[in-house]
């Protein structure tokens, strides 16, 4: 099925991390997610969506998380995860 409308993208695509860097969370801008934990690389991969501030994850094992956004910080599963340029 071809999409024949398009949106804007949310501003939230990129790369969300940890202060301490162990959790490094992308998100693209084709509804997908990439996480790497540590040295793990796409520790977990999947699709996302988002309403307003509020952000569903459903991971390609069927898990699902939810999160939101306030003042540009990402606070999803106990974890408070910052832009990638924020933090440097």
């Amino acid at each position: 099925m071809n999409k024949t409308t398009q949106t804007a993208p949310h501003p939230y695509i990129g790369m969300w991390v940890t202060k301490d860097g162990h959790v490094r969370q992308e998100l693209l801008p084709d509804g997908r997610y990439d996480e790497a934990r540590g040295t793990r690389q796409s520790a977990y991969q999947g699709d996302y969506q988002v309403s307003g501030n509020y952000i569903t994850y459903q991971d390609d094992t069927g898990f699902t998380a939810d999160g939101y956004f306030e003042n540009d910080v990402l606070y999803h599963g106990g974890m408070v995860m910052f832009r990638e340029a924020s933090i440097n």
